[in-house]
């Protein structure tokens, strides 16, 4: 397969996970961070896309404890939640 179709895969996948919250979380962190990962952090991505979205939720949130094999500079990437964009009209109550 031919890298931009490798990228187009991975996009879908991110971005079409079953809930809202999960593609924002995981969709936007492949939106943002994806140009710089080397083939071990793809692999790494491939490999978290097969996890429960509830799991890539908790561990992203730090509401339940990262599995050993997760732990490293992706999932602290992972974790800084400042990829995530809000819809239009949240954030801005008043």
């Amino acid at each position: 397969m031919d890298r931009a179709s490798y990228l187009r895969k991975l996009h879908f996948r991110a971005h079409h996970r079953g809930t809202r919250e999960a593609d924002a979380i995981v969709g936007g962190f492949f939106d943002c961070y994806h140009g710089d990962w080397s083939d071990a952090d793809f692999a790494w991505f491939e490999a978290l896309l097969e996890e429960q979205d509830v799991d890539i939720m908790g561990w992203a949130m730090g509401t339940i404890a990262i599995p050993d094999r997760w732990h490293g500079p992706m999932m602290e990437q992972l974790k800084r939640l400042d990829y995530i964009e809000l819809p239009s009209g949240l954030g801005n109550a008043q």
